[in-house]
């Protein structure tokens, strides 16, 4: 045999072996999934199992061909920059958050890690992307319409109170960027229903008793509740603060099941699964920027009828109707 046809064979022999050699490694890796968690993992239990239900179904086994690293900042915005960074630093494959806050931190940690957002407001109007269709860049998820969703809870107050004239808007002060443009759309819905609208602004835990007080010696007749990591992940706190003061109130879904009188919003679990079909894109070789934002497609509404006895509250018979969960 020449020398120029074992060259040949070589060649080919390598040609052969390498693509064989690079699917074995790629089928053998294990990748890194970061997950930037603002609040606490305790009031997200639900989203996440719906998160790694997803990765299942998707072939996706934890310590088999994942790993994800959880980080959660406790509604502490200097520890959001800090465990985003830290993500980063471990060089993760893609990292998962949620929330305007989260995204915004995330964003402003790489530009170059995959970024899916599972719930936000609108990535467009917050700057985060160049249109839903194409975002552009290394970010892509979902959004959860919570700008416009505002507003339709201020509706359901109304449904549920026809005499309804001064309503409080319950938002947290250090975080302007997603509550501003909520507490503006919500003046112009409740401009139109001719009621009063007061804001109350909550940093901390710490700071809801005083919050609630405030909405006592104002008078206030009703409360919304801003759809914000802090709120959510005591919604229980701020649901018991709403019977104390007798305020019936309405906030996310989770606000309801912890004992409030309404609940409304997009189906969290759902748009939270959502988020590892972009993920295993991603993984897969699909760039974020390519990927279109998902709009959310099924809200679900909770009446507390136990809270609406213990408020004196009678609620409508076609509210009723349309809930998709009643507590009794």
């Amino acid at each position: 045999m020449n020398k120029r046809r074992k060259l040949v064979i070589a060649l080919g022999a390598s040609a052969l072996t390498a693509p064989l050699s690079a699917l074995a490694q790629q089928q053998g890796k294990v990748w890194r999934i970061g997950f930037l968690g603002v609040a606490s993992a305790s009031g997200y239990v639900k989203e996440i199992d719906a998160i790694r239900a997803g990765l299942r179904d998707l072939g996706y086994v934890e310590g088999k061909n994942i790993a994800i690293e959880y980080r959660w900042a406790e509604s502490n915005p200097e520890r959001l920059k800090e465990m985003a960074a830290e993500l980063v630093a471990l060089k993760v494959d893609v990292i998962i958050t949620h929330s305007t806050v989260g995204a915004r931190t995330a964003a402003q940690a790489t530009k170059t890690i995959p970024i899916v957002i599972a719930d936000a407001a609108d990535p467009v109007a917050l700057g985060l992307v160049a249109s839903l269709a194409r975002p552009g860049g290394n970010i892509t998820g979902s959004t959860g319409f919570q700008t416009e969703l505002a507003a339709k809870r201020l509706e359901l107050l109304k449904e549920v109170m026809p005499r309804l004239k001064r309503v409080a808007f319950l938002l947290r002060a250090p975080n302007p960027n997603s509550a501003a443009p909520t507490y503006e759309y919500l003046q112009t819905a409740a401009k139109a229903m001719k009621l009063e609208l007061h804001d109350f602004k909550a940093e901390s835990l710490e700071e809801f008793p005083g919050a609630f007080t405030a909405m006592t010696k104002m008078r206030v007749e009703a409360a919304v509740i801003n759809e914000d990591p802090l709120f959510n992940s005591n919604a229980g706190v701020i649901a018991a603060l709403a019977a104390t003061h007798r305020l019936p109130a309405v906030g996310l879904t989770i606000f309801a099941e912890a004992g409030g009188l309404l609940g409304y919003g997009a189906n969290r679990p759902l748009l939270y699964g959502r988020a590892a079909n972009f993920v295993d894109k991603i993984l897969k070789g699909a760039k974020p920027g390519d990927l279109p934002i998902e709009r959310a497609t099924r809200f679900d509404l909770i009446v507390n009828l136990k809270a609406a006895k213990a408020l004196g509250i009678k609620i409508p018979q076609q509210l009723l109707q349309r809930a998709d969960k009643v507590i009794e």
